[in-house]
Parts: C-alpha cells; structure tokens; sequence
C-alpha cells in the first residue's frame, strides 16, 4: 500500500478493523449518531419493486428510499455471488445503509446470473437498469444529475463495468464508483495465497464462477469481462475501492487501483484487516468510507 501512497494524496492508511457486524434491517426509524455527538432520527426507508425488460430477460429492481425524499442521489447497487449466486436480499444491507445515510435513493438491480444467462447479460441488464434512472428515477425522488453505483464480489465488477459502458456509449454518466472486494481478473494470476490469507473464498471457486459466467475463452479478455486487463482506463468516473486483508482477490483490486491512478483516475482506496471477502460487502466502517466518498464528489463536482 506504500506505492499507492506516495501515487496520489488519495490513499489512506489502513483503518482498523473492528469484527465486520452487518447493517441493520431497515425498520420504520432508527438512530445514528449525527456529526456534533446528537443522536438523530433516520428518516424510514421505503421499499418498493420494479420489473424492466434487461438484456435476455425481466430482470427486478428493488428501490430505496428515505420517506418523503426528493432530488436525492441515484446509487445502483450490485450484489455479490460470483456471477452464479446471490439475490437482492443478500445486497439489503448495504442498499438500506446508502439510502439512509447518503442519503439516496437506491437502486438494486437484480441481475441475470450464469451460466443459465453468461456474459455480457449482467453488464447489459446494469446498462438498461441505468437507462431506467434516467428516464424513470424523477418518479421516486431520484435526481439524474447524480448517478453513481456500487457492488461487492461479482456485483463490484458489474458496478466497475457499468462505468466502462456509460463511458463508451455515452448516455449515461457516473459521478463515482464503490467496488468492494471486486472480481476484476478472470486470468487469477494475481490472487494472494489462500492458505496464508485465511480466505473465506479460493482460487478453486473463483475459476468455476468464471469458467460459468465467461464460457468462451475468447471472452476472458474482454475489457466488459477482464477489466484488470483493459489498456483504456481514462474517463472512468472517481473510484473507491475497498479490499479485505483475509481474501485472495485484494491483490488484484490493488492492482487495479494503482492502474487507475496511472491512468488519471481519481482512486482512493483502502484495506481492512482482519475483515473477510464476504464480510466487506456489509463492514460498517467500509460502508461509512463509502458515504464520506460519494458526499466529497458531489459536493466538488466529482473532482475530490
């Protein structure tokens, strides 16, 4: 992490870790501590559903949003589960976070999973239910100056790849990006040691998700597909990323953050210890990093 440091003022030092406890279930109020020390009311969350045509079939999305609300941020969120796995319930946690503490509306995208729908279904179902904000997002409060995404596992390479297309197609703009612990590599030449690790996942079980989601060989390199390998990393929106001390893949999401910053991208990253790849997706302090992130770029035009 030393390199990063010195690469941009956007690094920071390790934070400590304190045992990963997932966020509340949202409830109809609820209190957090507020800047001067007070406690405050957190508005209620409503939680409501859509269903969008995506790329090979409907897909859901699962909205969030502080009651009563208007002219939030937009934050489309992806879930983990390797390409093959995971529902929008298994995202709950860190949807009702974002849209009380951002505050925004949330966006939850249930997208396709392999192998039944592999490669480039997710990116495409993320495209549309993009496309979807733009046009539909007003309705429930959301603004469409102020569009970002997120993801864990799986749904962090979707969320990284969202931006990639919004970039290339050019309707679409991102303000920011949150990718916890994401899956950037399907080459996995550059996973930490499992065993020295303690892993919660391994290399074993990442190619097999791969092998799903990425059938043809020819697609393991596609910039949608392997962004670690993309030689066109300029104009990706500023980036956050979040990476797990016990979890083979955060060699490879530092890596790919150091690529970032070699390319112009604004990137702040950090590393956990003693915090699991599953147990970043939903580690309070990380989530709270992430709000402090998506506020500084609003707050500066997406230049922090």
């Amino acid at each position: 992490m030393d390199a990063f440091k010195r690469s941009t003022p956007w690094i920071s030092a390790n934070l400590p870790a304190s045992a990963a406890e997932p966020a509340p279930a949202p409830q109809s109020a609820r209190v957090a501590a507020a800047p001067s020390g007070k406690a405050r009311a957190l508005a209620p969350i409503d939680i409501s559903e859509a269903t969008i045509e995506g790329h090979a079939q409907d897909i859901v999305l699962r909205l969030y949003r502080p009651r009563g609300a208007n002219n939030l941020p937009v934050l489309l969120y992806f879930h983990g589960g390797g390409f093959v796995r995971g529902t929008l319930d298994d995202a709950d946690a860190a949807a009702c976070f974002f849209a009380e503490r951002l505050p925004a509306l949330v966006v939850s995208v249930g997208y396709s999973l392999a192998p039944q729908f592999p490669f480039p279904a997710a990116p495409e179902d993320a495209y549309r239910a993009a496309q979807w904000v733009l046009t539909r997002a007003r309705a429930f409060g959301g603004s469409t100056k102020r569009i970002v995404a997120a993801g864990h596992d799986a749904g962090g390479q979707i969320a990284n790849v969202l931006a990639f297309i919004a970039r290339d197609r050019g309707d679409v703009r991102l303000a920011a990006q949150a990718l916890f612990a994401p899956m950037l590599d399907p080459s996995l030449t550059r996973l930490g040691d499992e065993a020295r690790l303690a892993s919660d996942i391994s290399a074993s079980e990442c190619a097999a998700c791969y092998r799903a989601y990425l059938p043809e060989a020819s697609q393991r390199m596609h910039p949608y597909a392997a962004p670690l390998e993309s030689s066109r990393l300029a104009g990706l929106p500023a980036t956050f990323i979040v990476t797990a001390q016990n979890d083979v893949l955060h060699i490879e999401a530092e890596k790919y953050a150091s690529r970032l910053i070699e390319a112009g991208v604004r990137t702040h990253v950090m590393r956990y210890p003693s915090v699991s790849h599953a147990q970043i997706g939903a580690h309070p302090e990380a989530l709270a990093e992430a709000v402090r992130f998506f506020r500084c770029c609003f707050e500066s035009g997406a230049a922090c």
